[in-house]
This record gives C-alpha cells, structure tokens and sequence, in this order.
C-alpha cells in the first residue's frame, strides 16, 4: 500500500473509531450492578447501539439530571451526537452539536478534579471526552492540536489505571493509540516521534482484545473496532467473523452489522452464506411497517449487491445497482445512502480505468454538503484511483 493511501485510510478510521462510546460487557461487576445511574448508562448504550438514537438521549438527559457535576452524562449524551454522524447525519447542526456536547463532557471532568472529587471513571470520561475533541482538529487538518489532545487523553486514560490497575476499560483508548500511531504515515508519523509515542501495532491489538474480552463498558465496542480493524486493516477477514456474528445477534436494528456480515462472506467469498445476508435484508425490507425504514433495509441490500459487484470486478452490474439506491435518495432520513453510494460510482470506474469519470464522482462528493463520512475515502481516491480488490470496495 502506498505511503500517502496508507496515511489517509487511517485518518478515516481514526476519525470513526478513535475513543468511541464504551460499551457493556456480558460480566457486569457488582458496583456497577449497584448504581441506578449506571444501569440507565447501560441501557442508553444498549439503545443507542440498536440506533435509537432519541431515546438513549432521554436516558442520557435523565443521568445529567440526576447527577449534574459527573462528566458521565455529558459523555454519553455526546455520544448520541457523535452515532448520528457515523450514522451519516453530517449536518451542520448536528456537528455543532456534538462540539457543544463534548467540550461540556470535558468542562465538567475537569471541574469534578479541580474540586478534589474525582474517581477513576472520572479520568477515563476526560480522556474519551479528549480524544473526540482531537477528531474535530484531525477534519479540520490541524495535525498537531489534534495530537496534543491526543496525548492529553492519554495522559488521563493513564491516570485512571492507576487510581484502578484492574480497570480493562482504559486499555480500549490505550489500544487504540498504540495501534493506530504505529499504522501512520507522512506529517502524523513525524508527529508520533515528536510526542515520544511510536506506536506498536501488536501490543495495540494485544490491549483492544483484552478489552473486548475482559472490560466492562468498552466490550462491545473494542469487538466493534477490530471486527473494523480486521476487514479494512489487516485484511484478516476470518478473525472478524466472530465478532460480526454477536454484534449481528445482538443489535437487530443495527442494518449496519448486518451489511459488515454480508461483506465479510464477500471477501471469504463464502457465495451461500452472502446469498442469505442478501435475502435477510429483502425479507426485513418486506416486513417492515414504516415505508421509511422498508426502504432503508432495502437499500442496504442493493448496497451490499453492489459492494459484491465491485468486488470481483463487475462494474458495470454495480452501477446499475447503485444508480437504483440513488433513485431513491431520502437526504432527510437516510444520507448515508447518497454519499457512499457517488462514493462507489465512482470507484467502478476506477476499476475499469476511465480516471475522468471516477474523479467526477469524488468530486460529487466532495461537493456535498453532506457526505455523509463518504468524504475522507473521496479525497483519497482523488489522490489516488482505488484498485480491484480494494477493501473499501466492500465498506
């Protein structure tokens, strides 16, 4: 992979999965079992993860209520925003929303510290809380803020294991740090040697399974990111498996799960099993009440029809499957189904070599109000024309 490809991939992942919302693990421990708050926490994340978003934001608004001068609300208040964006909804208002809510998320941690009254918990919402203000500075291209905030985040994840050397939470962020400096490349690579971190990809690896096996909050969210990490990344499809299946099972809402699932037999080529994800999503489609939400399955399963297209080199049956989801483009309901799909227009042309129509499309893209997350793959493929077998084919 290219210098300057291998630097941008990991920007568009970094900017998804650095710091995302902890979540709950099968083993809740007894504290945690015996706080009120908490048990809304996790059932707010439980929600969220099944994509209902307003009302993991009322159980969200209802711990802030309840506990005002605890950066916990805060946090995962912001991140109701924060799923919205990774859901597409990259509207302005809702990017200054979550702006708005992570710095209040940050405000609060450190007031409770000023104050002499912080926990373990207390630091390791600071650093979460951190490492998604660092994101904004990473869009905005200012490598360097991005990076202090960064290490400060760190610094607080650090602090919190040390307050609780038996804490497996913090060890998702850690991992992440270390995996994700040790993939960059160009002015971020110089940045991580600046910073004394350099990165070591294996003991990342080594810190986000700990997580995922062993954390309370951060479980189900470190299988998210390797299940990530080993589709796109490392291209170990087989060690992904797994992880899709529980996500697959346990969040039914989740039509994003489920397409990773399909994408994984893609690359497996597993031809039987990528036939039934298919016929999945056009039953759901059919049984669904809501024509809204009948239209949103049945768009994934021409999207994932055109990912398997694209894949093994059938240009021209993609486009004719993506052009279909674009007919019926709901900017206002589904706008992840507009800026991917231009996305993969134009990376079939790509794959047939006619640069001029392929860039026109990146361009589309680009040009877009919203993106919908489609915009940082766009810029790369500007630089660069994406390849036959290319894993963001199937993203």
């Amino acid at each position: 992979m290219k210098h300057g490809a291998t630097k941008m991939i990991c920007i568009c992942l970094f900017l998804f999965s650095f710091f995302t919302f902890p979540s709950l693990s099968e083993a809740l421990g007894n504290e945690i079992k015996s706080k009120k708050v908490n048990q809304d926490v996790i059932r707010g994340i439980e929600i969220l993860y099944d994509w209902d978003f307003d009302q993991a934001e009322k159980l969200f608004y209802k711990v802030i209520a309840e506990n005002p001068k605890d950066p916990i609300g805060y946090f995962y208040l912001a991140m109701v925003s924060w799923s919205q964006l990774a859901s597409g909804f990259w509207s302005s208002e809702v990017v200054k929303e979550y702006g708005n809510r992570i710095d209040k998320a940050i405000s609060v941690a450190r007031q409770k510290i000023e104050e002499g009254s912080p926990d373990s918990f207390t630091f390791f919402y600071l650093g979460g809380a951190l490492g998604f203000k660092g994101r904004f500075q990473l869009m905005e291209r200012k490598w360097f803020s991005s990076f202090l905030l960064a290490l400060e985040a760190i610094e607080a994840l650090k602090t919190c294991r040390e307050m609780d050397p038996e804490n497996r939470d913090v060890l998702f962020g850690l991992g992440i740090f270390d995996y994700y400096t040790a993939r960059l490349s160009g002015v971020l690579k110089f940045l991580t040697y600046f910073l004394l971190h350099q990165g070591d990809k294996e003991e990342g690896l080594r810190k986000l399974h700990l997580a995922a096996d062993e954390a309370v909050y951060s479980s189900i969210e470190a299988k998210s990111l390797l299940m990530h990490i080993y589709l796109f990344m490392e291209e170990e499809r087989e060690k992904a498996l797994p992880m899709v299946k529980e996500l697959v099972g346990r969040f039914k809402n989740n039509s994003r799960n489920k397409y990773l699932e399909g994408a994984t037999y893609i690359f497996l080529e597993r031809e039987p099993e990528y036939r039934a994800i298919v016929d999945i999503f056009y039953q759901r489609a059919r049984n669904e009440a809501s024509i809204t939400d009948a239209s949103l399955w049945r768009k994934r399963a021409l999207y994932l029809e055109a990912s398997y297209h694209l894949f093994f080199g059938q240009s021209n049956t993609a486009r004719f499957k993506l052009e279909s989801i674009l007919s019926q483009a709901e900017p206002d309901n589904d706008p992840f189904m507009i800026g991917w799909p231009l996305l993969k227009m134009g990376m079939s042309w790509d794959m047939e070599d006619k640069r001029e129509q392929a860039v026109s499309y990146y361009k589309k893209v680009m040009s877009m109000e919203n993106g919908a997350g489609a915009q940082f793959l766009a810029e790369k493929y500007l630089q660069n024309p994406a390849k036959k077998k290319d894993p963001f084919l199937c993203y």
